[in-house]
């Protein structure tokens, strides 16, 4: 017995439906089989001593790469800042509501 593929197959190229940007939106992108993040051309104006001190410190993994890293950083650095406030926060009003250290 046979088990022979039941896709459906497309002889001439226009019979393959259109790609919409709504099926680009919902797309994953993947690098092997990683989700791989999503990045997002734009154009800034940046300082002249910024530029060349990202330069400099590349090498060759390119300076926009470096640019890039550092604005996470900073991102991840105030996620970490709200999220130890909110702790530290309620900590306090527990101890406050009960009196208690522990």
């Amino acid at each position: 017995m046979s088990k022979a593929y039941s896709s459906p197959t497309f002889d001439d190229p226009d019979d393959y439906p259109a790609v919409t940007q709504a099926d680009l939106d919902r797309a994953t992108y993947r690098v092997g089989l990683r989700p791989a993040p999503r990045k997002q051309r734009v154009t800034i104006m940046l300082d002249t001593g910024l530029i060349e001190y990202f330069k400099a410190r590349a090498g060759e993994r390119g300076y926009q790469t470096l640019i890039n890293e550092a604005l996470r950083r900073i991102v991840e650095q105030d996620d970490l800042d709200a999220r130890l406030r909110r702790i530290v926060r309620e900590e306090l009003a527990h101890y406050n509501a009960t009196g208690q250290t522990e």
